[in-house]
């Protein structure tokens, strides 16, 4: 059962460190997306990010610590040289784009090639559909992003860092899958190696506190705002 923990005790004992990045088409709300999960801010007149900045919160996932360091970069082309130290030691991804910008939606497939020829094969990746609060403006279908998610083997969500809708339930559903195959990895480990591999945790549910939230598999995400 993971909890969301409070915005950090530095005296806290931590566990583990999960680094996750961010990418994504500028303006797109990455930002605003980090800063709502680790300060629970938002604000109107977000600057754009230059190079790359990060910040941390600490959670508590099944009685362990576990500290989360997102990572944001600008999604400017010319900051792609940032890309394989960005990258490096990222167990984590968040994909990101504006439901009312098709454009950044098509751009996807090329974060997405980028993510995977300069992460680790292992890594746990969110579809993040940004700004579900102007769905007058929508220009992507949800359907489309679950599809595209379902082929890629992505979860799946829409949020609004504006409206704070899904912010939580993203980081928590990465971190809780990054928690359980660290863990998966340490209990195969402890039985000597036994067959099977154990990073294929398709399709397991992971369950959320609130109002009895249950994330279903990585097939069906959307909106439930």
């Amino acid at each position: 059962m993971a909890s969301g923990g409070g915005y950090g005790d530095p005296s806290q004992k931590i566990d583990y460190v999960f680094k996750v990045v961010l990418i994504g088409d500028s303006a797109v709300g990455k930002s605003q997306i980090l800063a709502r999960f680790s300060r629970n801010e938002f604000s109107l007149d977000s600057k754009a990010t230059i190079g790359v900045e990060f910040q941390t919160r600490t959670l508590v996932i099944e009685h362990k610590s576990v500290k989360a360091q997102i990572w944001d970069t600008a999604g400017q082309e010319r900051y792609r040289a940032v890309t394989s130290a960005y990258y490096r030691g990222a167990v984590g991804a968040m994909l990101v784009y504006d439901i009312t910008k098709r454009q950044t939606f098509d751009h996807i497939p090329r974060w997405l090639e980028e993510l995977r020829s300069h992460a680790d094969k292992n890594i746990v990746i969110i579809l993040i559909g940004n700004k579900c609060d102007l769905e007058n403006q929508r220009e992507v279908p949800t359907e489309d992003a679950k599809e595209f998610a379902q082929k890629e083997g992505l979860f799946f969500l829409e949020t609004s860092a504006l409206e704070a809708t899904n912010v939580e339930t993203a980081f928590m559903t990465v971190l809780t899958e990054i928690f359980n195959i660290v863990n998966k990895k340490n209990l195969v480990a402890d039985e000597n190696q036994g067959n099977g591999n154990p990073t294929s945790l398709a399709g397991k549910k992971i369950i959320i506190p609130g109002p009895a939230q249950e994330i279903p598999a990585k097939s069906n995400m959307c909106c439930r705002s």
